[in-house]
């Protein structure tokens, strides 16, 4: 399959897909990361806080312990200052101990049986000292060595340190869930950066496959248009040649028609010329011997020869107009082109001045937009252009209505777009490029004109290094847009072109 720049452009958009999805992974993957580090890390710290509660329980009552025995066996009230501390502090941090190992999903069990363990040994405690406070130290002595409070004490330190383990277990478990998961995402992260490395890997090979491929192309190309270079000055010149025979054939043909022509005209005038002796003949014999004239003799002299005579007149006369056009536009075919600096808004201005006349006669007024570049060009060929476009939008306005002509342009790269819009008759849709051809006209033809204006129009405008083209409705108007050159090609001289033959 030949490496073009379609294929190029997909295996690269696919190389990028790839390279984007290896990204997204990794960052999503440091996204979860944070999320487990920042989850063990609030595991951890609610690990610690209820070790640290348990063991503040356990001290707690121990304290309170310590400070019974201490008061039962001296009497001092000075030894219940940590049972006194104790028995206020464990309401409040025995609740607590519990919400943290609900919240942190531990053995609920353990810690109700925890919280009921403490109440007893709280009110194991209360008992004997309320004894010992009525004065009946016996009694609350007998009731120590029942050894219920050491029961209930061990029994808490069993719960607590249950409690301490599971937490420890937990920690544990969550470190090692850390570590996995890490040298998970590192495996990940390792293989996205091998994938991605691939993936530029094979971007550079991808582009040095396409480069080595334009180049390629490039020497082919180079190739092509040296050969291509060589072709076109060949039918260049073969085209020259031809056109330039054309425009000889043209001068040929037109002088040999206009000698026939010139004896044709010459006869009709000697025909004419015959016609009054027969027709005085004619009247003549009418008055002396009116038998001798018949019907058909007297319809020939006085209608049917001066009748043809007519005819032939006008037909040489047409036929006449037609060479010397067709000797016009073959002159300037021929005619060498003779850049040089135009102030374009001048040289349309003094057209439309030219025009003065006949506009005012139509009763139509022209407006000239400013702004028109300074162009490089024939004038001869620009003026005739221009004078052919503004001269028809004064002959064919319509004079139902005031006719109004707007000249406007701009420019447009390397060219000037000049365009000449009028509201008059308008062309039919299907005449818009049949009217650049030569001899053909679009209409009513009530306006005198043999129909080569447009056609030298349009070949003007191409030997400028442009075009011309037309957009109407009829009834409304036309509009001619003309392209040319900011700078006429060079026209080179053909062989011949600077020879007149004589008509």
């Amino acid at each position: 399959m030949p490496f073009n720049k379609t294929m190029f452009g997909r295996l690269s958009l696919l190389l990028m897909a790839i390279g984007f999805a290896a990204l997204l992974t990794t960052k999503v993957g440091m996204l979860w990361l944070v999320e487990e580090t920042r989850s063990f890390a609030t595991g951890v710290i609610t690990t610690q806080e209820i070790r640290t509660a348990a063991g503040r329980v356990l001290s707690l009552v121990q304290d309170a312990e310590t400070s019974q025995r201490g008061y039962l066996l001296t009497g001092e009230d000075a030894y219940l200052e940590p049972y006194r501390h104790a028995m206020t502090e464990l309401p409040r941090e025995m609740p607590a101990l519990v919400g943290r190992i609900i919240a942190d999903g531990g053995d609920q069990a353990a810690a109700r049986t925890l919280q009921r363990q403490v109440e007893a040994k709280l009110a194991e405690l209360a008992e004997t000292v309320a004894l010992g406070q009525a004065g009946d130290r016996e009694g609350a002595l007998a009731l120590v060595r029942t050894d219920r409070g050491r029961a209930e004490m061990d029994a808490i330190r069993q719960v607590v340190a249950g409690i301490e383990a599971r937490s420890l277990a937990r920690g544990r478990a969550r470190s090692e869930g850390l570590v996995s998961n890490g040298r998970l995402l590192l495996l990940g992260s390792a293989g996205a950066l091998l994938l991605m490395l691939a993936v530029t890997i094979g971007a550079g090979l991808l582009a040095r496959r396409y480069t080595r491929a334009l180049e390629v192309a490039q020497a082919e190309v180079v190739t092509a248009n040296a050969s291509l270079e060589a072709r076109v000055a060949e039918r260049t010149a073969a085209l020259a040649a031809a056109n330039d025979e054309v425009q000889r054939f043209a001068y040929i043909v037109s002088h040999d028609l206009r000698a026939p022509l010139v004896n044709v005209m010459g006869f009709t005038t000697e025909l004419e010329a015959a016609v009054e002796p027969l027709a005085a003949l004619l009247a003549a014999a009418e008055r002396e011997a009116p038998a001798l004239v018949t019907p058909e003799a007297r319809a020939a002299v006085l209608e049917d020869i001066p009748e043809a005579v007519g005819f032939i007149r006008s037909s040489t006369a047409r036929m006449d107009r037609l060479i010397n056009a067709i000797l016009r536009l073959s002159r300037e075919g021929r005619r060498l082109l003779h850049p040089e600096p135009i102030d374009f808004q001048a040289l349309l201005g003094g057209l439309v001045a030219t025009q003065r006349h006949q506009l005012d006669e139509a009763g139509a007024s022209v407006s000239l937009a400013p702004g028109l570049p300074r162009i490089h060009s024939d004038r001869l060929a620009v003026e005739q252009i221009f004078g052919n476009l503004i001269d028809n939008a004064v002959k064919y306005l319509d004079p139902a209505r005031p006719g109004r002509i707007a000249i406007r342009g701009r420019t447009s790269g390397s060219h000037v777009v000049v365009e000449v819009e009028d509201n008059g008759r308008g062309i039919d849709p299907r005449d818009h490029g049949r009217i650049f051809e030569l001899f053909r006209r679009s209409g009513r033809q009530d306006r005198p004109g043999e129909g080569i204006g447009l056609a030298h129009v349009r070949a003007l405008a191409r030997r400028l290094g442009g075009d011309v083209e037309c957009r109407s409705v009829p009834g409304h108007g036309s509009t001619f847009r003309v392209t040319l050159a900011l700078t006429a090609p060079a026209q080179p001289q053909t062989p011949g072109a600077a020879e007149d033959i004589p008509t």
